[in-house]
């Protein structure tokens, strides 16, 4: 839980840093885009975490 709430302040941090010195997002600029990051962490984690249950 600690390390997910570390991982969103740190995306939000890089997010304000380039707003903040107008340097280009190294993300997507559109919804379509940002929603494919999302799913592909997504499907990383539920995998993870099926294989973690079925290997141990």
């Amino acid at each position: 839980m600690l390390h997910s709430l570390i991982g969103l302040l740190l995306g939000f941090a890089i997010g304000v840093g380039c707003r903040w010195f107008d340097i280009p997002l190294p993300a997507p600029p559109r919804i379509v885009g940002a929603l494919l990051v999302v799913f592909m962490t997504l499907g990383f984690l539920v995998t993870n975490s099926i294989l973690a249950q079925t290997v141990g």
